[in-house]
């Protein structure tokens, strides 16, 4: 039951939106978990600072997940992750930004896993 959510900074195009979510969808394979429960959410022009300063190209990325967190695996994530939106985007890895968390109380289609 992943949660990938994102906060960029630039105003993406509908294909570069799906172009990350099915990019997203791939790389979720490093840590074990299927795309067919992945839910992906996108806030483009949103403002990030960093350092003090507004940053023109930055992403803030958060990866919830059922049950606990690989360390291992995490940092597989992340470099998919930062690789994708640099790809994608132009975001440098330098202003992206990603978290983890494990969820143990985690409701869908009415009930609680």
């Amino acid at each position: 039951m992943p949660f990938i959510d994102s906060k960029i900074t630039m105003e993406l195009t509908g294909d570069q939106k799906e172009n990350i979510k099915t990019s997203l969808g791939k790389a979720l394979s490093v840590m074990n978990k299927p795309e067919s429960y992945l839910m992906v959410g996108i806030e483009d022009k949103y403002d990030l600072y960093f350092a003090g300063n507004k940053l023109d190209k930055g992403a803030y990325v958060s990866v919830s997940q059922f049950g606990d967190t690989n360390p291992a695996a995490c940092e597989k994530m992340t470099y998919e992750i930062c690789k994708i939106y640099s790809e994608e985007l132009g975001i440098p890895g330098k202003n992206i930004y990603v978290t983890y968390q494990g969820i143990h109380d985690w409701g869908w289609n009415g009930a609680n896993f």
